[in-house]
């Protein structure tokens, strides 16, 4: 097909993905919020109650990270790295694993993270929120609000390779053969 026919029918399918996320975002609105206990979660600095993750901001984006052990949740991090700023002067942000507050640590260190990072290890938060199943931990996210004394949930979504959290799998579809058999490393030669 001619470079212009794609482009163009490209574009109208772009066109089609925007009108399908108006159409997601006006059916969030309309979801009922679901309260959930106040979890408590280990730190590097001690414990945390997830109704102080807020600090002074409504909503509060929990990242449900596997941990170091996946190179995946990495590669998403590492992209919500640079973003943080642009995402705090919105919401919370934190960054929450099955890792020990010392190991998240070290490799947050490593990594040159900035975000915060909480464990979940122990808590049942992860099962709760739908990312432990039996077979292991699950990434995505969880947006919270925080209505006076009461935490709930507003929204959730599973990560995936390919999704829309990881700006990566974007700019590969404009490769002719796309992602083709590309896997995130820990670093890169």
């Amino acid at each position: 097909m001619p470079y212009a026919k794609t482009a163009a029918r490209l574009a109208q399918y772009r066109e089609q993905i925007a009108e399908l996320r108006t159409k997601m975002r006006e059916l969030q609105e309309s979801a009922e919020p679901q309260e959930i206990p106040d979890y408590e979660f280990a730190t590097a600095e001690g414990t945390v109650r997830l109704s102080e993750l807020f600090r002074d901001k409504e909503y509060l984006f929990v990242i449900h990270n596997m941990g170091a052990g996946c190179r995946y949740c990495t590669l998403w991090a590492d992209g919500f790295n640079g973003i943080l700023p642009h995402i705090e002067n919105r919401a919370a942000f934190v960054v929450a694993s099955p890792d020990e507050p010392a190991a998240q640590q070290k490799f947050k260190t490593a990594r040159g993270w900035r975000f915060r990072m909480v464990s979940y290890e122990d808590t049942g938060f992860a099962r709760a929120m739908g990312y432990r199943s039996d077979e292991g931990w699950l990434p995505g996210v969880s947006v919270f609000r925080k209505q006076g004394q009461s935490v709930c949930r507003v929204s959730d979504t599973g990560f995936q390779p390919g999704d829309d959290f990881c700006s990566i799998w974007h700019f590969f579809d404009l490769l002719p053969q796309g992602a083709g058999d590309w896997q995130p490393q820990y670093q890169y030669d």
